[in-house]
This record gives C-alpha cells, structure tokens and sequence, in this order.
C-alpha cells in the first residue's frame, strides 16, 4: 500500500506570521496542531515539508541538510512573497536546529526551538533512529514481514553520508549560537529519548539576546508537540509570541 505524502501546510489569519519546522524524518503533521491553535489564536502559520520527507525513507538518504536548508528558505521566502513582513520561527528537534540558524542568518521577530540538539549524538545513534523510521514506514505500508527484512537490509547498504552532514549541521550551529539577538523561547521535554536534554541549556546559555527563557516539560518526551503537555506549550508558545515586539 503506498501511503499519500504529507503536504506543506498554510493556515492564513492575521499579518502576524510564524514559520513551523518539523523534525528529522518528521512531517508537517509534528507541528499542526500547533499551527492549527496559533492560527486560532490570530497567527498566519506556514509549514514548509523538507525534500526526501514524507516519502519511502530511502529519499531521506538521498538529500541531506543542504537540500533540507533549502526547503526552510523557501518557506520563509513564501511567508514574505505573501506580504508577511514580521515573522517568528519555531521548530522541533532538527526543525529546532534550522529555527536557530535561521536566528543567526535571516531577519525574524522570535525563536522557539523545541527538543533542539545542538549537542551532537554520534552518527550511529542517529543512524538507529534512521533505521526505526524506516522499519515503521514499511510496516506502514502493510508489507510482510519477509519483504521488510529484506528491504531493511538493502536499506542498510545505502550510503550515508547524510548522517554525517547532519552531525555537521549540529555542531556548525552550536558553534554560531552567540551570534543570535532575537527574543528565544527554549522549549525542552524531561523525558527526552531522543537527544541529550543539555542541549536545551546550552541553547539558553549561549544564545546573547537579552530576552529569552527556558521551559521544561517534566511528563513529555521528544515528540513534544503530540504529547501529554502539548495544551500547555500551546499557551506558553502564544504568550511568548504575544510579547514580541510586533509592529502590525
């Protein structure tokens, strides 16, 4: 069974705009929820789909962060094509990575990055979050069990240089984090499975704009945004966003 790929996404309401990134071998589907609360709350909310994503895993290893970047880019640019002057980023996990080098490279009002790591882990434990991904798309797909194993195993042929790049996004962006003079909210769950949760006070640490704050979520784990507090980080994202010096 082919499953339908996952869309970008345009919730359009008042001149106030926020870009919403989503993870690593995520969808859009990571952020609409919240998209879908802030639009309800007055917020136009864009969120782009990265190339190589939403599609059969073997595409992920065929882009890499450069190709990712792009589509990022191009998000922003079609907030401010639309007429979206003041625009605000929030991104979880590798969406989290994107939203801060956008606060280093491209002019917004906020940044909200959620279970963002900027602490590398090592391209293998990457990699073993690479490989469930795509044993859980295949199942998906309703393919036997037989036709997964061998799939996984070509799947595990493939090259990965990829995973090399995206350890190298990581550490470039820890590297230029007090370069970033816009208001940051750091978002970070306790029970964090997926990156080490000290991220979260680097981030905070290193970041030299004068406004900025740390929340943890002590019940959530990395998928934030789906989990048992996301109506809780639903209002604190909106309060942050609320305090933002916006002129429309």
């Amino acid at each position: 069974m082919r499953l339908v790929k996952p869309k970008p996404f345009t919730f359009e309401a008042g001149k106030r705009a926020v870009l919403l990134l989503h993870g690593f071998t995520g969808t859009t589907a990571d952020v609409r929820m919240l998209g879908r609360y802030l639009h309800s709350q007055g917020y136009t909310c864009h969120a782009p789909l990265y190339e190589g994503h939403g599609v059969p895993p073997e595409e992920i290893l065929q882009s890499g962060p450069q190709e990712w970047w792009k589509s990022v880019e191009e998000g922003y640019q079609y907030l401010k094509d639309e007429g979206y002057e003041e625009i605000a980023v929030c991104g979880l996990s590798l969406g989290g990575v994107f939203s801060l080098k956008i606060g280093y490279t491209l002019p917004v009002k906020g940044i909200i990055p959620m279970c963002a790591p900027v602490k590398p882990r090592t391209e293998e434990s990457i990699y073993e979050g690479l490989l469930s991904y795509a044993r859980e798309y295949k199942k998906r797909e309703k393919k036997e069990e037989t036709e997964i194993e061998k799939e996984m195993e070509a799947f595990k042929q493939l090259p990965k240089d990829t995973l090399k790049e995206l350890r190298e996004l990581m550490t470039d962006v820890s590297k230029n984090l007090d370069y970033i003079y816009t208001p940051t909210f750091v978002v970070q769950a306790r029970k964090d499975e997926m990156i080490d949760p000290k991220s979260a006070e680097v981030i905070h640490e290193q970041v030299e704009s004068d406004i900025k704050q740390i929340k943890w979520y002590e019940q959530s784990g990395h998928s934030i945004t789906i989990g048992p507090e996301k109506e809780q980080l639903h209002q604190d994202i909106y309060q942050f966003l609320e305090k933002l010096d916006w002129t429309v």
